[in-house]
């Protein structure tokens, strides 16, 4: 009541007396008011909310990251690699974006008659068009909720000029980060254990996660790490019988290309395998694509549509294709912005409308992230003023971090016990190390999966922050971890350096008896498939 003054305050603080006092509504005053009992408890607890989300795992952002962060809260030196998040590790945002998220947040400055003194004409143009195009002219209004039509334009603009394959604005969906469409089409396709999900192993987190989360079964397909990370069909079959002997209907196959954590990229015949396969099958095909960007070797990155779209009749018009991007990776590094889409091919009219009522929940993907993506498929062109300096910052990023993935992977092939696929693509390094006997009854005797109790060791000796390859999933027997390619290249031979001599120290310090170098790579009584999804697959009897 202070704030209505003394008067005002003593004539409101009467009026509620009186109606705690009124016996018309058979209230009390406060001060006779009792609590039922002395003792009070939360009414929502872990043990009784929803065990989905409590038995939910994420490697990335799990145990490791947590001792990390307790780590650094201590005052001692943290080096992020466990996530792909580039500007965190000092990636420079390309000046482009930069220039023209600035004018479309601030649009007054449009107005300033000196604009075009300050800021590239091709950036100023390209501001106004976006301004022009929003709703109200602000990106502080809602889109429409499959996103703003004019970026969507854009985006099949950008898929026509990379696959020469034509797609439709009706078909593009604009999210926050690609991570939210594909939950959006887990939720959407998942009614029970009995609805099951083809995923590499090793995958992604947000996958086992995911199908867990919404009681689906995850059905696990191994990629073949002798060669390079590569697709063996076989297997893919293999799994699809065996999940169907437990009753469980395979729904979608989700395949990451370029692979995460494993950089492969997938070759046109890997791709038209797939393709086949799902039409055979009758499931849907997930295209995670959000690495397109990020490639290194002598293997391009190919779409899925693409390559489906050269296969004629009738897969190019029967198999069923929803393809995920993003402007958080490849050169751009936006993670902040969360911009992403999705496109369909092939997909039931009838499913699409249930997917933009699901969209439409949330209102609206955020405004911001939609230029983003909008500048991220449209960059300069040659000509254009900003083109110089966009094509030498972008050159100079992909460049970098080519370099990068050699540097990580030779380095790591030198180290005693340790083997490392090329990375030909993505943000990753995906190391498998041999790991002693006496490491492991240790990591036992600790509590820990050995590859985490390798993990742990690390941070505390470096303060490395990585991954244990037990969050992605491996062959069982076999320990890796994955590291990001992403921290500075001026700082990337100290980087080096530290994994180089950790693990020369732990090899040294859990070297079985005797032996000048150990060899030993037996298997473990700890799983190697992600927890999450063991839980999403022991539900449903897999």
């Amino acid at each position: 009541f202070l704030s209505l003054g003394p008067h005002r305050g003593q004539e409101q603080r009467r009026h509620s007396d009186a109606l705690f006092l009124s016996p018309q509504l058979g209230l009390k005053p406060l001060a006779t008011l009792k609590p039922a009992t002395m003792s009070w408890s939360h009414s929502l607890t872990e043990d009784n909310m929803n065990a989905r989300v409590v038995n939910t795992e994420y490697a990335v952002r799990g145990e490791l990251y947590g001792a990390a962060m307790k780590r650094k809260a201590a005052g001692g030196e943290v080096i992020l690699t466990n996530v792909g998040n580039p500007q965190a590790l000092a990636q420079q945002p390309l000046t482009f974006m930069r220039q023209v998220i600035s004018l479309v947040v601030a649009p007054f400055l449009l107005d300033d008659p000196q604009i075009t003194s300050r800021f590239p004409a091709d950036v100023v143009a390209r501001a106004r068009e976006y301004v022009a195009n929003l709703p109200g002219g602000s990106i502080g209004a809602y889109s429409d909720s499959a996103g703003n039509s004019f970026v969507r334009q854009q985006v099949c603009d950008f898929m026509m000029r990379r696959d020469g394959v034509g797609s439709d604005v009706s078909r593009i969906f604009l999210t926050n980060g690609a991570s939210e469409g594909v939950r959006m089409w887990l939720e959407g396709m998942i009614s029970g254990p009995q609805d099951g999900v083809l995923v590499p192993i090793p995958q992604y987190p947000l996958y086992s996660a995911s199908i867990g989360l919404y009681n689906g079964s995850l059905v696990p397909y191994e990629l073949d790490e002798a060669t390079g990370w590569s697709l063996n069909l076989n297997t893919v079959r293999k799994s699809i019988q065996d999940a169907r002997r437990k009753g469980i209907n395979v729904r979608a196959m989700v395949f990451i290309n370029p692979g995460n954590p494993t950089g492969n990229c997938l070759s046109d015949v890997e791709l038209a395998e797939l393709c086949t396969l799902a039409h055979e099958e009758g499931f849907v095909l997930f295209a995670d694509e959000v690495y397109q960007e990020n490639v290194y070797g002598t293997r391009p990155f190919i779409s899925c549509k693409k390559v489906l779209a050269s296969m004629g009749q009738p897969w190019a018009n029967q198999v069923e294709l929803v393809s995920f991007h993003t402007v958080s990776k490849g050169a751009y590094g936006e993670c902040g912005f969360r911009g992403g889409y999705f496109e369909t091919t092939n997909i039931h009219p009838d499913v699409v409308q249930q997917i933009y009522k699901v969209a439409s929940i949330n209102l609206s993907p955020n405004v911001p992230g939609q230029i983003a993506m909008g500048i991220m498929v449209t960059p300069p062109q040659p000509g254009d003023e900003s083109y110089p300096r966009f094509h030498r910052e972008h050159q100079a990023t992909v460049q970098s971090l080519k370099r990068r993935a050699r540097m990580i992977t030779d380095a790591f092939n030198t180290m005693e016990g340790v083997e490392c696929q090329d990375c030909d693509g993505a943000l990753y390094s995906f190391p498998k190390i041999t790991l002693s006997r006496k490491a492991q009854e240790a990591a036992r005797a600790a509590g820990k999966a050995p590859d985490v109790f390798y993990c742990l060791k690390m941070l505390e000796a470096t303060g490395l922050s990585v991954v244990p390859g037990s969050g992605f999933g491996q062959a069982d027997g076999t320990f890796h971890f994955r590291t990001t390619i992403l921290p500075p290249e001026n700082q990337f031979s100290r980087i080096v350096g530290l994994f180089t001599s950790f693990h020369k120290q732990f090899m040294d310090e859990y070297r079985d008896g005797g032996s000048s170098r150990s060899s030993y790579g037996g298997s473990s009584s700890y799983g190697s498939r992600p927890t999450a999804a063991v839980n999403a697959m022991s539900r449903s009897r897999l």
